[in-house]
């Protein structure tokens, strides 16, 4: 009959040790996990970006090989893909006009989470950095490609 008592007092659940082992090692998972996670989301916002940038690029040239301009055919101070934002996007988005709508800069302005980086990229397909957050590049800035990586 004893035996049969201390077999069922071991078999009842784990110690508050054990327990506090494994919160333990939760705990340490999350603190090693949460911020990667962090800069990778911060990565693809900022990827994808650059990637509207060269999208808008690609969509300002056709719109020049149909119309033989970059301008608004309705409105010539303006681009022809005017007021563009991508409801996915942390950036915001402008286009500025030059030489009387035969060429164009869009830029990309960081926002929210992104805040402190801007990318531009021109109709002769010269992409730039101007500015990243302080610690995220070496770098001198502009920069004459998109820096999406910390520390490149």
């Amino acid at each position: 009959m004893r035996q049969a008592l201390e077999a069922h007092r071991c078999a009842e659940g784990f110690t508050l040790i054990e327990l506090m082992i494994a919160l333990a090692l939760a705990a340490i998972l999350m603190g090693i996990a949460l911020p990667n996670y962090g800069g990778f989301a911060l990565r693809g916002r900022v990827t994808a970006a650059t990637a509207v940038l060269l999208d808008l690029r690609n969509r300002m040239e056709q719109r020049y090989a149909d119309q033989r301009t970059y301008a608004d055919v309705s409105n010539a101070s303006r681009c022809a893909i005017a007021n563009f934002s991508d409801a996915d996007s942390s950036f915001s988005f402008s286009c500025t006009l030059g030489s009387s709508g035969q060429s164009f800069v869009w830029q990309a302005t960081g926002v929210g989470a992104t805040a402190g980086f801007s990318y531009s990229i021109d109709d002769a397909g010269q992409t730039q950095t101007l500015a990243v957050p302080s610690g995220f590049s070496a770098r001198a800035m502009p920069a004459n490609q998109f820096l999406t990586r910390k520390g490149s």
